[in-house]
């Protein structure tokens, strides 16, 4: 199985890149995390409607085929640390790849959205795409974490 974390937006700081890559070597052979970053359309003189239209059909082309496809969402659920660790470990026994989807600037697609598997929200507080993409693999990695009983997490 797979984690695929598609985020809108290419470039990051240094500390954030560095971070992700920290996480994303810890993860076991068996649970892959890869990340695929998708440019953001040019704002100039679109509607929202336009860039999310561009913006979702980059993410679509990202997604692999048959995967369950998770949005980040500030309307999502809440979720403890415990209940995403129940959750990786039901994607796990699903089998299949889960594509984990981080929006560009101005959110995503309220249809993409609507349609996705799930929708799961990280924080009650707005944050920067770069810290995003840190806290979801420090989450999912601490995620694994409690279902392997490994000590990173503790309580």
């Amino acid at each position: 199985m797979k984690l695929v974390i598609v985020a809108v937006g290419q470039r990051v700081p240094d500390w954030a890149q560095t971070a992700w890559d920290d996480y994303a070597k810890r993860f076991p052979h068996e649970l892959k995390v890869e990340l695929k970053a998708i440019k953001t359309e040019p704002r100039g003189s679109k509607t929202v409607e336009q860039l999310y239209a561009a913006e979702r059909k980059r993410i679509e082309e990202a997604i692999p085929k048959g995967a369950r496809i998770v949005a980040l969402d500030e309307r999502g659920t809440s979720l403890r640390t415990t209940a995403l660790a129940d959750r990786l470990k039901e994607w796990q026994l699903g089998g299949t790849d889960v594509a984990l989807i981080i929006g560009g600037p101005d959110g995503l697609d309220p249809e993409f959205r609507q349609a996705s598997h799930e929708r799961i929200r990280l924080s009650d507080l707005t944050l920067p795409h770069a810290m995003v993409r840190v806290l979801l693999i420090e989450q999912l990695y601490r995620a694994w974490s409690v279902n392997a009983n490994h000590p990173y997490h503790r309580e």
